[in-house]
């Protein structure tokens, strides 16, 4: 599933440019697939010992995660030929979530960068299908390539459910979009069907439990239900924040009164600047040309007792380091940067690259905190312009 956020974890290696990361979730899950598998082998053949049931299971589960893996990375290959930046992919109590950049810019791109998944994932079946046939004879290794063949099956099968975030719901989304030439629309319908198959799971899981007056049946079917229901939202959500933007460019949300500060301050005088104006951001300047960048976060990041012998210079963002913006940036793209950095400011820059300093000409300031309240306001007045 691509999705555009997800929490980072413990990482683990890199493919392809890409970071993979396991959540902490994914042991969780793992440690239950590998109990599960070593007693579906234990069924099936009761003369292996213990060890072997095991280390079979173990191997299993791995080979599981790599099947959730190369399903992932299928997409991310995808994104990336259509030059999207694929931030990481994450393996969790779920599954596998890849990490985009940014939405694909035609509907073809998404129905493509959807379909890989599950085409990948088919491919696998029919290879540890194959793979059972090839080898009749090594019960083992018949034993693990079916439970694979069927995983596979079942993850393809189940990524195609018209529930956005599943693929199935960007495929759908893809279709609507292509139809519509509405993004907007297209993502709203997505979101929908989402919430349709969400509630669906849920109450059939339920159901299912009552049926059979076992409880636990209805666990599996109500995570997974209330997982796609809270990305179903999310969507929607976003779709909010985009179209609340829509329009909007760094100049028109940003502060013009931006407040400096010499690098000989101590971060003691900071704090005390801080506290008396309320102002959080300041740029650092010496002799009229911008060296850093200095903010509360920055301030906190230094030891207390040490502000009245730490100067503003030592301890503030450098220049080379700074993140800027142009006046002409579109206030969604920006916003999108600020969280992906993990930032909450950034100066306005006019006329200038970080490489000329020469022109460097500060117009402005915008924070996380204006571009919101900016979101609240229009979402109660109502966006001025609307996604064609």
């Amino acid at each position: 599933m691509p999705q555009r956020s997800i929490g980072a974890g413990l990482q683990i290696g890199r493919i392809r440019g890409i970071p993979i990361y396991l959540h902490a979730s994914w042991i969780f899950i793992f440690a239950l697939i590998t109990y599960d598998l070593k007693t579906q082998f234990a069924l099936r053949k009761p003369e292996w010992t213990s060890p072997e049931l095991w280390a079979l299971g173990v191997v299993t589960s791995l080979l599981f995660f790599g099947s959730v893996l190369f399903h992932e990375l299928s997409h991310s290959v995808v994104a990336q030929h259509y030059k999207i930046r694929v931030v990481s992919i994450t393996l969790f109590l779920f599954g596998g979530l890849a990490r985009i950049g940014r939405d694909p810019a035609k509907a073809i791109q998404e129905f493509n960068i959807a379909v890989a998944g599950p085409l990948a994932s088919f491919f696998l079946c029919g290879f540890f299908f194959a793979l059972r046939f090839a080898f009749p004879h090594k019960e083992m290794l018949v034993a693990a390539a079916d439970s694979l063949s069927l995983a596979n099956l079942l993850l393809g099968g189940f990524n195609l459910l018209p529930g956005f975030p599943l693929d199935g719901g960007r495929i759908f989304r893809a279709i609507v979009w292509g139809v519509t030439k509405s993004h907007t629309r297209a993502t709203k319908m997505a979101g929908t069907s989402g919430k349709m198959v969400a509630y669906t799971l849920i109450g059939g899981g339920v159901a299912y439990a009552i049926a059979i007056s076992r409880w636990d049946a209805a666990v599996w079917p109500v995570l997974l239900g209330w997982f796609l229901l809270n990305a179903a939202q999310e969507s929607v959500a976003q779709i909010a924040i985009r179209e609340s933007l829509a329009g909007l460019r760094a100049a028109d949300v940003m502060s013009s009164d931006v407040p400096t500060l010499g690098p000989e301050f101590s971060l003691e005088d900071y704090g005390a600047e801080v506290l008396r104006t309320g102002r959080r951001n300041h740029l650092v300047i010496a002799h009229d040309r911008l060296v850093g960048m200095m903010n509360v976060h920055t301030l906190n990041s230094v030891p207390r007792h040490e502000w009245a012998h730490t100067s503003v210079q030592a301890a503030m963002i450098p220049r080379k380091d700074i993140l800027w913006a142009t006046p002409e940036e579109p206030l969604l793209r920006l916003l999108e940067r600020l969280l992906a950095a993990d930032i909450n400011q950034m100066p306005v820059v006019s006329n200038s690259t970080k490489d000329d300093e020469s022109s460097a000409q500060i117009v402005g300031m915008i924070t996380r905190d204006s571009i919101l309240r900016v979101m609240q306001t229009r979402s109660e007045v109502g966006p001025i312009a609307q996604e064609k």
